[in-house]
């Protein structure tokens, strides 16, 4: 479990947990609100995928306290960056600062390790809320005319900044 004892806005503990025999089920069933499909799969279950076949993501599941309330992952690039990526919150679960608060301390987590320099995400270009989130964590693009090949804003964060 990866926690920094964060809550959420009705009180539960929000943490990260390793995708087990026990939660992957909840998580692969995490829907983002209809509006959000633009953006993100509509099942976190394409990002279990991802992790399971490309071997490049980790995904953990998001907790507010028990409960399986989304899906994050993080993978490191050949350059050394850390990487997040895959974050979705349940529909019904939105709105409470579990994402928040699951970005909060995968940030903090990684910028913890001994060999992390720089963290990195991408977000499409439309997701204002995902670009609110981040910017308020410190994350800034790397330029503005950088893209993915997904044609999203790649933004950074220097785990030095990480408070």
């Amino acid at each position: 479990m990866i926690s920094l004892g964060l809550l959420d806005g009705v009180g539960r503990r929000v943490a990260l947990h390793h995708v087990d025999d026990d939660n992957w089920r909840a998580v692969a069933d995490v829907a983002p609100m209809d509006g959000q499909r633009r953006y993100v799969p509509a099942l976190a279950a394409r990002y279990l995928l991802l992790s399971l076949r490309e071997g490049v993501w980790n995904s953990l599941a998001v907790c507010a306290d028990d409960t399986v309330v989304g899906h994050v992952m993080w993978g490191r690039d050949e350059d050394g960056s850390y990487w997040i990526g895959g974050m979705l919150i349940d529909a019904a679960e939105q709105g409470k600062g579990i994402g928040r608060a699951a970005a909060r301390t995968l940030v903090r987590w990684l910028a913890d390790r001994t060999d992390c320099e720089v963290l990195r995400l991408s977000y499409h270009p439309g997701n204002i809320a995902a670009e609110r989130l981040y910017t308020s964590l410190g994350f800034g693009p790397v330029s503005a005319a950088e893209r993915d090949e997904n044609d999203e804003v790649v933004a950074e964060l220097s785990a030095k900044a990480v408070e």
